[in-house]
């Protein structure tokens, strides 16, 4: 399927890039919220951590997720209840750091083959999300479809070499405090 055009709003690229590596099967229906590559004050980018935000419920399903999946990770790092609606999830991705970097870099076509597989086989291969993560990870392939809906030389792509913006580190920061649920006040 080629590309016709350009996706230009900003997603979270954490979700798309280093959700997936996580192994979890597309479709669940607990998922995060949303995916961050650092948390204010707590985290930074440079740590190779993926914070997962979840809204924990008093779900049967939740809580059997949450102990039988969350906990038992490989890659968990640690938990922070945030208050009683929002539980941050912080896995480790700091034996990946080559691959980190590429990612911090909007290097994404120098990921491992195999994270890229990965993270393909997370979206549906019928879906147009696929087609752009593919454009994204294997630009090469899709500079002409880019050049055409961009309207430029593709010797102007080609020397970029990459056909999705890096990562907007404000955009992929978690501004969150932790709240003291005996004195609903704010801990810094």
């Amino acid at each position: 399927m080629a590309v016709k055009s350009i996706y230009s709003k900003y997603f979270q690229k954490s979700k798309v890039f280093l959700y997936p590596l996580l192994g979890f099967k597309r479709g669940l229906k607990i998922i995060p919220s949303e995916t961050y590559l650092a948390w204010a004050d707590v985290i930074k980018t440079e740590d190779m951590k993926l914070v997962c935000l979840y809204h924990p419920n008093k779900s049967n399903e939740y809580e059997k997720y949450e102990k039988n999946i969350l906990l038992k990770h490989n890659r968990l790092y640690d938990i922070k209840l945030i208050d009683e609606h929002n539980k941050i999830f912080i896995f480790d991705f700091s034996d990946l750091k080559d691959d980190w970097n590429y990612f911090l870099n909007g290097k994404y076509s120098k990921l491992n083959n195999k994270y890229k597989g990965t993270i393909k086989s997370f979206f549906d291969v019928n879906s147009t999300n696929y087609v752009y993560v593919n454009s994204y990870l294997h630009p090469e392939t899709f500079f002409n479809d880019y050049a055409d809906a961009l309207n430029v030389d593709i010797e102007i792509l080609k020397s970029v070499g990459e056909l999705c913006s890096m990562p907007d580190i404000k955009q992929e920061t978690l501004i969150m405090k932790i709240a003291n649920l005996e004195t609903n006040q704010l801990i810094n």
